[in-house]
């Protein structure tokens, strides 16, 4: 179970899975990199990039633990939900183990964030009891951009709908959620920064703490091949352009500074350091 300490705030990552993604030329996860082109980027092996050319990512949450504030960035997938990123399969993962090998209870948490509303990122906001979809964290403030939000609701697709009605809407209900700014102060040490276009609201965040400071990405990068190719984009993103423009923007302010990065989907490390490459970045963990 990885961590990082930066000054008084320490992150936990806890995984949901791991995986290889495979190039699909019909369908695949950035056009761009084929196994050819990521064989160009040496410095993505042996972490990120299997011998075969297949991009290696993770769902994982990050526990943040602040002077007063306990802090879950992104609930992943979560269990008993028929998704199409499972193939429709329920998913039956130890998170709730995991979080208790890590030190934590479900009651103990009082901040949620989620970077956005993608199915990956909310799925243990709630978990299934009795039947009924309940707040996983019934002592925590759940953190959502206005914007997001307010885009999502208004969403027709079956497989969004089915994420609001099961992830979302419950801690409406309970009185938990509270709509915020993206550029949102949680503490003295955490705030939200804006990084839209993967989806319009999406957000990172930004931790600084007794002169150190670290970057939880969010989805504004998916992958470290993007730190080296920023202009490659997943299908998914709502706009590519503006995506593309946050994250060469995000990429320059942190290069070559010692703020830690910590990747949302990047696999084992996960964390390190943005470095200039020539006109380019690289990953240095």
């Amino acid at each position: 179970m990885l961590s990082w300490q930066i000054g008084a705030v320490k992150i936990t990552r806890i995984v949901e899975s791991e995986l290889p993604v495979p190039y699909n030329a019909k369908h695949p996860f950035f056009a761009e990199a084929t196994p050819a082109a990521l064989a160009q980027i040496p410095w993505l092996f042996p972490h990120f990039v299997t011998p075969e050319g297949h991009l290696r990512m993770a769902v994982h949450a990050l526990l943040v633990e602040a002077p007063g504030l306990r802090l879950v960035v992104d609930t992943c997938i979560g269990n008993d939900r028929p998704r199409r990123m499972t193939g429709g399969v329920p998913l039956q993962t130890d998170f709730l183990a995991h979080l208790a090998v890590a030190g934590w209870t479900r009651e103990s948490v009082t901040a949620v964030v989620c970077t956005h509303l993608h199915v990956d990122h909310v799925g243990w906001n709630t978990m299934l009891s009795d039947g009924k979809w309940i707040p996983t964290f019934p002592n925590a403030r759940y953190l959502i951009g206005r914007e997001e939000y307010d885009y999502w609701r208004q969403v027709t697709d079956d497989g969004q709908a089915a994420i609001m009605a099961d992830s979302i809407q419950p801690i409406v209900a309970a009185g938990l959620m509270e709509l915020v700014a993206m550029d949102h102060r949680l503490s003295a040490e955490i705030c939200l920064l804006p990084t839209p276009g993967h989806t319009p609201g999406h957000v990172s965040v930004k931790i600084e703490s007794q002169g150190a400071q670290a970057l939880i990405s969010g989805d504004f990068m998916h992958h470290p091949c993007q730190i080296a190719h920023p202009e490659w984009t997943p299908p998914f993103d709502t706009d590519t352009a503006a995506a593309t423009r946050v994250r060469q923007r995000m990429l320059e302010q942190v290069a070559d500074k010692p703020i830690l990065v910590i990747g949302t989907h990047f696999v084992a490390p996960t964390a390190g350091h943005v470095k200039r490459s020539g006109k380019a970045f690289r990953f240095e963990v």
